[in-house]
């Protein structure tokens, strides 16, 4: 094959030389650097006279240092060449005059001006990013906190998933008969589950998590609330269907939500348990206020007739006043939270699918 020279284009900045070679398909590269300060190129490929062996040869203006740094592409062969000292070079080769194969790349370059300026936006964005770094101090108790959180993560998630195999199991074997029974089969594992949740709304306050303290209060204290006054208190309740159907969408949310948090705690993503935890509860959660909101409703007229939580009243006002009257406020405010919290999970959602979009474009 006839040897022949390749088209090549060349920047610098104060640091670096670029060449870009004009040769598709390269095979058998040999870049070398010689005593005499000279770039040697030898290769085979497809340049401006087809398929070919091209090489070609540069005596530096200035040292280079003996790292030469390449990349082979389809379309070209980028080759990166560390100057001895970083200063501005007049040309590239020793000789004044030009290589006829050589041209300037126009997509690289800059002149001297441009290069200081990107020179000092670059030490500018160096010491900035030591300044943050040495202002953000590593917390000595991070493995701890991690570890605490991981720990409380994975016991609320095997007692949800404890309660949910469970009505799952029975609902299997006994139907519609399971409904009736299902306060006294899981209501000591839900008790414990609720009981636990109160670090939820403890653990920002301390820092521990980002999460807000709100909705995490409002949450944990809806669901109290009904598991404790409204099942817990009213005997007459803990055998109706409801009960069921709040246990049952309560479980279902948070055998996917725990282990998400799990996960994060050792910094791991699950891609279908993500989407799992921010796309369930668009139907499940709405659904779950209404369950609590028919049990709320179920317990008004006990409430009337037990007196059970009724506040005493002066003589002259009446015996007492009926506990079902707050409760009747708390169903406006359980509507009230459901929008504050909706709003708040379908903010995360979209702040979350929307950073890992930007990730993969």
């Amino acid at each position: 094959m006839q040897i022949l020279t390749p088209h090549v284009y060349w920047a610098q900045r104060h640091g670096e030389i670029y060449l870009r070679v004009e040769l598709s398909d390269a095979k058998n590269l040999n870049i070398s650097l010689q005593e005499n300060n000279t770039l040697q190129f030898r290769a085979q490929g497809h340049g401006a006279k087809g398929d070919n062996e091209y090489e070609f040869s540069l005596e530096f203006l200035e040292p280079v240092r003996p790292e030469i740094n390449h990349k082979s592409t389809q379309r070209q062969v980028d080759i990166k060449v560390m100057k001895q000292e970083e200063r501005w070079w007049d040309r590239l080769t020793l000789q004044e005059k030009k290589p006829l194969f050589l041209a300037p790349d126009f997509d690289r370059w800059l002149d001297e001006s441009d290069a200081e300026m990107e020179l000092q936006a670059k030490e500018e964005e160096k010491i900035n990013k030591i300044s943050v770094e040495s202002r953000i101090r590593k917390d000595p108790y991070l493995g701890l906190k991690k570890g605490y959180l991981f720990m409380y993560n994975l016991v609320q998630f095997l007692g949800f998933s404890w309660i949910f195999v469970n009505m799952t199991v029975r609902l299997f074997i006994l139907g519609q008969d399971s409904f009736y029974d299902t306060f006294h089969t899981t209501a000591d594992m839900m008790y414990f589950c609720q009981m636990m949740a109160v670090l939820e709304v403890i653990n920002p306050l301390l820092g521990l998590v980002k999460t807000g303290f709100f909705p995490a209060m409002i949450q944990v204290a809806g669901r109290n609330v009904i598991l404790f006054v409204i099942f817990g208190s009213v005997e007459e309740m803990q055998n109706k269907p409801v009960v069921f159907f709040v246990f049952y969408l309560w479980s279902t949310i948070e055998i996917f939500r725990y282990p998400f948090y799990m996960l994060a705690c050792i910094s791991t993503e699950w891609k279908l348990l993500t989407w799992l935890r921010y796309s369930l509860w668009i139907p499940l959660y709405p659904l779950g206020v209404i369950a609590e909101a028919v049990a709320v409703i179920q317990s008004l007229p006990i409430f009337d007739e037990t007196r059970l939580f009724s506040l005493p009243l002066p003589a002259m006002l009446g015996h007492s006043l009926s506990f079902s009257y707050t409760l009747q406020l708390y169903l406006v405010l359980m509507f009230l939270g459901l929008f504050i919290n909706f709003r708040h999970l379908y903010k995360q959602r979209r702040r979350r699918f929307r950073s890992r979009k930007r990730k993969v474009h």
